[in-house]
Order: C-alpha cells, then sequence, then structure tokens
C-alpha cells in the first residue's frame, strides 16, 4: 500500500529546513505527499519547497515558527487547520555541546521546549482527528544519546530519552487503533548542524556517520511494524554491546569520553 493511501495526503515535517529533516520532506513528497515544511527560518524552507513542487508536482506550505516558542503547537494547528495532516515528522532539536553549568538556564528551558514539550503538544494537537479517522502516522526523532546519561550532552540527551518513551507509549496506546508511532533513534548523521560544530574523528569503535537519506529510508521502512528502532547497522552493534554487555557505569564513561574527544572538551 502505498503511504499516501495509508495516511492520506498532508504530511508536516517541523525541522525540515535542511539535513534529515529536508530529507524526510524530500522522501514524502516523492511518495505524493503535500506538505507543510516548518522551521525558523523561512528562505531555506521556502528554496525546499520550490525544489519540491517543480520536481514532484505537490504542494507545499511553509510556515515560519520558533518550535521553542511555548505557543508553537497552537500556532501550527491554527495554520493547518483547513488541512488533514495525516502524518507528522518532529525533527527539530536544540542542543548544548559542553559542561551543563556552562550553558544558561534559559536555553536549557529552550531545549526542553523544543525537543519534548512542543512536540507533546503537537502530537496531542495532531492526533486527535487522526484517531477519530482511524488513520496516521507520527515519527519523532530521538537519538542514541538517549539510551543512556551522555556528558557534555546532558540536557539534549534527556530529551531525547523522552521521546523514544513517549513514542514507545503511544504506539502501543494506538497500535489498533490505526495511528502509527515510531520514534528513530539515529546516531552521527552528516547534517549541516552535525558537520558545522567540527567534531574530530572518532575512535574505531565509534559507528559511521550516516547521510540523512540513509536514517529516513529506514524510518519508512519501520514505520507501522515498531515502537522504535537504531538506525544503521553499526549504530545497532554499538547499543547493543553498551546496553546488554556493559555495566551502565562503563557505557556512560564511554559516551562521555568520546564527546569530550571529539569536541575537545
Amino acid at each position: 500500500m502505498q503511504l499516501t493511501e495509508k495516511y492520506g495526503t498532508w504530511a508536516l515535517v517541523a525541522g525540515a529546513s535542511e539535513g534529515i529533516g529536508a530529507a524526510y520532506a524530500t522522501y514524502l513528497a516523492s511518495s505524493g505527499f503535500n506538505l507543510v515544511l516548518v522551521a525558523r527560518r523561512k528562505e531555506p524552507l521556502e528554496e525546499l519547497a520550490k525544489a519540491l513542487t517543480s520536481k514532484f508536482k505537490i504542494q507545499a506550505k511553509c510556515i515560519s515558527c520558533d518550535l521553542a516558542n511555548t505557543g508553537a503547537a497552537l500556532q501550527l494547528q491554527e495554520a493547518t487547520k483547513d488541512m488533514e495532516v495525516g502524518l507528522l515528522v518532529y525533527n527539530a532539536a536544540l542542543s548544548h555541546i559542553g559542561a551543563f553549568e556552562k550553558d544558561t538556564l534559559e536555553h536549557n528551558n529552550k531545549i526542553a521546549q523544543a525537543n519534548m514539550v512542543t512536540p507533546m503538544n503537537l502530537v496531542h494537537l495532531f492526533a486527535e482527528p487522526m484517531l477519530n479517522r482511524g488513520n496516521g502516522a507520527i515519527i519523532l526523532m530521538a537519538s542514541l544519546a538517549g539510551f543512556q546519561g551522555s556528558g557534555f550532552l546532558a540536557t539534549y540527551a534527556a530529551t531525547k530519552a523522552f521521546n523514544r518513551i513517549f513514542a514507545e507509549s503511544l504506539w502501543y496506546e494506538w497500535k489498533d487503533r490505526g495511528v502509527d508511532v515510531i520514534a528513530c533513534c539515529a546516531g552521527a548523521t552528516a547534517t549541516p548542524n552535525f558537520i558545522n560544530t567540527k567534531p574530530e574523528k572518532a575512535d574505531f569503535f565509534a559507528p559511521r556517520v550516516q547521510s540523512p537519506d540513509e536514517v529516513v529510508k529506514e524510518c519508512f521502512e519501520k514505520l507501522g511494524k515498531q515502537p522504535s528502532f537504531i538506525t544503521g547497522t553499526g549504530n545497532k552493534l554499538a547499543s547493543f554491546i553498551m546496553q546488554k554487555l556493559m555495566p551502565r557505569k562503563t557505557a556512560i564513561n564511554i559516551m562521555g569520553d568520546t564527546t569530550r574527544k571529539m569536541y575537545r572538551l
């Protein structure tokens, strides 16, 4: 069954301007979805929309929205009130790389808002009509950083743990009601944000950095089949070793040491 036959013709991608979000938008457009593209910066959204509408002959609406604002979810609900959004992707995320106490309280609250509260609110608002119709899909981006304590990524890692548990819980609640929910747990991915942090090459134990297209393709292969998954063979193996074969303390030390080395902390 085609994705549009299962979920409808409109998809919303939050955090769509580049990287994994743009890859989701491209995959969905190639599958025939009309798109609601959301990000803080409107210019790259409009460039992406122009390219996708020209290539795939779909419709696209661009919404400039700061997802760290408390009213972001309601803004998006209002902006899409005349559309039947059947697939929601939440890819947006804020982070701080470095010592927790060196970041401001204000920024930590923005990370929590953008990474946890806004997606929770969006799911609440957009899932209700999906459940009433008996069809829909929700994809939440999580991270390997959220599987254990991750030094120098403390708030970000904690929010990604929330996303995975939130998605898995809703998967159970809605699996017999026609709404598919999945947490996509990615490792290092070659997005512009990741590249701009200028990470040093990790040691041999670190899995290969994936492309955004690889992450997205695997996500749609798993959607509707399981509540969460880890992208990439290398990430799966590393996670298995750290979660199943090592003491938790060791796994936490490895994550912190790796981040320290990558970012020269």
